[in-house]
């Protein structure tokens, strides 16, 4: 059996209402003032908690609210404004974005290093400040991942931090800050914590106890998503999509995404467009790619995914990518780059970009060479 390490938050409370229960966490770990990351849209959502708050003796810190994919840039604002205030604490509070600058806000607020120093792979030394976060997405999974993500400008690239100290010493889960979700992001972003267990459980590092999480989370996202996208208000099936969401974020840190992932960082970092949109665009082409390395681990994500038996394992893996490909459909998500605009003869530099994202290529089934990326991109033209 290969080596797996777990990194999980200490405290994950999940359910229904448990949102304001953050306010308690804080103030138990002595934070007087905290932080607050979040976005624009979920700050109506979020009364019950700003309201625990104070009534605890917890100061709120506001902050420049995350709106889009996070740049550098906005990270740094906020970091400027967390080292100004003096914050004991940050509370993430929204999508994978908010969360994430929440996480690197933390760990670097009262660190010597920059976030230069720190993107790659356990390059950060520590985080002294607590974190607490909690998703308004179904989702990422960045709340209880080790990972982080920003968009470097400059070179056009998102760029990740990877790091123990990333993970949050609190989780609260609550399905309801998801009711106020459009439709389009409830779709963007659950095909996103899909790709995150099928890339998980395809994947040079799967492990058993990984596998577990990753398959858990295709059949509650496969079996839900539809319904949530045409009816955000059933707590049900918003309740099962966060549950694989959390599943998804669990895969992260262990066994981590590859060549979809790594495909779709260019088009966000370029094009600006929607990460689970990528994702789940890119999907079932990077599966066939994938498919001669391991059917039978497509054929099992088949199964998860609720698609009938093949004749073989070929054959049932296809027919998962037709599902996956249907489901997206479904969902009203884009199936063509040609339709978000992106012109053909970016392709090439496209590529480039996405070899530059090893951190995940090297956890994909098969090599990826830049003309392989180049073929992936053709045909999802």
């Amino acid at each position: 059996m290969n080596i797996v390490t777990l990194l999980q938050p200490p405290r994950i409370v999940i359910g229904d209402g448990c949102a304001p229960h953050c306010a308690e966490f804080l103030a138990q770990r002595g934070v007087h003032r905290v932080l607050l990351v979040t976005s624009t849209p979920v700050l109506p959502t979020l009364t019950d908690v700003l309201e625990a708050l104070p009534q605890v003796g917890v100061a709120i810190v506001r902050s420049l609210t995350i709106d889009r994919e996070p740049t550098r840039e906005m990270f740094e604002q906020v970091l400027a404004v967390a080292r100004k205030e003096n914050i004991e604490g940050v509370l993430g509070i929204g999508g994978g974005s908010a969360i994430d600058v929440a996480k690197l806000v933390a760990a670097l607020t009262h660190g010597k290093q920059n976030i230069s120093e720190v993107f790659g792979i356990n390059l950060l030394a520590s985080r002294a400040l607590p974190l607490v976060c909690l998703p308004t997405t179904a989702g990422t999974g960045a709340e209880v991942s080790p990972n982080a993500i920003l968009l470097d400008e400059a070179d056009k690239l998102k760029k990740g931090v990877v790091s123990p100290y990333l993970v949050p010493d609190a989780v609260f889960i609550d399905p309801r800050l998801t009711l106020s979700v459009p439709p389009a992001v409830t779709a963007a972003t659950g095909l996103d914590a899909l790709t995150h267990c099928i890339e998980a459980f395809a994947n040079k590092f799967a492990h058993p106890v990984v596998d577990v999480y990753a398959l858990q989370g295709i059949r509650l996202i496969a079996a839900n998503l539809e319904r949530a996208v045409r009816d955000g208000q059933d707590l049900e099936d918003l309740s099962a999509l966060a549950l694989g969401s959390f599943y998804g974020g669990l895969c992260l840190g262990p066994a981590n995404t590859g060549a979809v992932h790594a495909l779709s960082y260019p088009l966000g970092g370029r094009f600006h467009i929607a990460h689970g949109v990528a994702n789940s665009l890119l999907l079932p082409h990077v599966i066939r790619f994938n498919m001669p390395a391991a059917p039978e681990r497509y054929a099992e994500v088949a199964l998860a995914l609720g698609v009938p038996p093949g004749a073989n394992a070929a054959a049932a893996a296809e027919r998962g990518v037709a599902f996956l490909a249907q489901l997206s459909r479904d969902c009203g998500v884009p199936q063509r780059l040609s339709e978000l605009k992106i012109p053909r003869d970016a392709i090439p530099s496209l590529a480039q970009a996405a070899l530059q994202v090893q951190r995940l290529l090297k956890n994909n089934l098969r090599p990826v060479t830049e003309p392989d990326a180049v073929v992936i991109y053709e045909a999802a033209y």
